[in-house]
């Protein structure tokens, strides 16, 4: 299926990610390295370990302190997490941390693949490509008058964090 900006909104709407951003791309076939996966592991730590400085989308992740801490330590992934390429390597994407965002595995990323699948005989595809390396969609983000506790607790979390690295 050949989509539109427009219609590829609202496709995405109709999966729930009416405030996931796409990007216009002419997909570029090409083989994936042999050793892909081997990269990709030593990357995904590294991403991991970047997400220093999103404690505000983990936040709504409502992930528990030791998640949290496994996550930006780049030691395990939270389950129900995945990490995406913004374009899939088989379509010519570059296997390095720019590449890369963090989503729900349900219902995001398995909605997310549904939507590229959709458009396989397209000739130019619309790709998901959230502003920040965490995708939470905004019905997730909205709090409310009372707080967040979830976004509290990983506030003193991310301070600790914070000072211990300023220590070494």
């Amino acid at each position: 299926m050949q989509f539109n900006q427009d219609s590829a909104m609202a496709r995405l709407s109709s999966l729930g990610m009416d405030d996931m951003p796409v990007m216009e791309y002419t997909p570029k076939r090409s083989c994936v390295d042999k050793d892909w996966f081997k990269t990709y592991s030593m990357l995904r730590h590294e991403f991991m370990s970047s997400l220093t400085d999103s404690f505000e989308e983990i936040a709504f992740m409502n992930l528990s302190q030791d998640e949290f801490m496994n996550l930006i330590m780049g030691k395990q992934m939270p389950e129900n997490t995945s990490i995406r390429f913004r374009i899939p390597l088989t379509l010519g994407g570059e296997l390095s941390v720019d590449n890369m965002f963090m989503c729900l595995t349900f219902p995001h990323s398995q909605n997310l693949d549904r939507f590229i699948i959709e458009q396989s005989d397209a000739t130019k595809l619309f790709l998901p490509n959230p502003e920040k390396k965490i995708y939470v969609t905004t019905h997730l983000a909205g709090g409310g008058d009372g707080g967040n506790a979830t976004s509290d607790r990983l506030s003193v979390s991310a301070m600790n964090f914070a000072g211990g690295r300023g220590n070494e």
